[in-house]
């Protein structure tokens, strides 16, 4: 592994920028440049992105050296309204979910913010074994009902039909992970962006009960060593469109 942060001395004007914005205070002004710790670094590249010179590299990445674009750049009013107009969908066409679109929407995810920089959220694209997962949530449910199991009681007017789960959406994506926050932050940038592509999601906290019950399902999905399922989306392309906004209970917030 290479060192974390290398700093281009040549380059680097000894401006502090990066020292201040530091949260670990990994790196210090020394001779008017500045020089990295031994450890403590948690490659949360803040000092990659605010250097003005391009002075700081990150050891363990490939830098591109990309442009900010500020969510400035974006009509607050539209996107708001947008964010108001979003419904969970459950009808969906067979149209399948486009490789690009599929890559932005895990891109989505990979950029959300995780506690310490610690990037721990892992993704499960269900594929080919999208159908037998489907399958055994679905006996599992069956079984459930059969028996007056509490967790499916609710659902004793509900036929449990093959596609009860996924709604035969095209795509699954499970989110699993150590840490709830950081993996439920993951699948909301993930939604947004499907949103923006013009596809319908589905969180099922239905598949997540399953996951949760069966050693089989976690099995099948290969679920990391630790992990466990924090939530799983459900993405297609809506066979369905709603037409006004659904209103909401007063907001309750307070300032103290």
């Amino acid at each position: 592994m290479s060192k974390a942060i290398i700093i281009d001395e040549e380059k680097c004007i000894g401006c502090s920028l990066c020292i201040n914005d530091c949260p670990n205070s990994y790196l210090y002004l020394e001779n008017k440049k500045a020089h990295t710790h031994e450890s403590g670094c948690i490659e949360c590249g803040h000092c990659y992105a605010i250097c003005p010179q391009g002075a700081v590299r990150m050891g363990n990445y490939d830098c591109m050296d990309e442009a900010v674009i500020p969510m400035t750049e974006l009509d607050s009013d539209i996107l708001l309204q947008a964010m108001r107009s979003r419904r969970s969908i459950r009808h969906f066409t067979k149209q399948p979910v486009e490789k690009e679109k599929l890559r932005k929407i895990l891109e989505a995810g990979r950029y959300s913010p995780t506690g310490g920089n610690a990037q721990n959220v892992s993704y499960t694209i269900l594929g080919s074994r999208q159908k037998i997962a489907e399958e055994i949530c679905v006996r599992l449910f069956r079984q459930g009902q059969k028996i007056g199991s509490p967790f499916v009681r609710f659902l004793k007017r509900v036929r449990i039909t093959d596609d009860f789960f996924f709604k035969g959406a095209p795509l699954v994506i499970v989110i699993s992970g150590k840490n709830k926050v950081n993996a439920s932050l993951a699948a909301a940038y993930m939604e947004i962006m499907a949103e923006s592509l013009g596809l319908g999601v589905l969180y099922s906290g239905f598949f997540v009960v399953c996951a949760r019950l069966s050693r089989k399902l976690r099995k099948l999905i290969e679920l990391p060593r630790g992990e466990e399922v924090i939530t799983c989306l459900i993405i297609g392309y809506p066979a369905v469109k709603y037409q006004r906004i659904v209103p909401r209970k007063a907001l309750k917030a307070k300032k103290l």
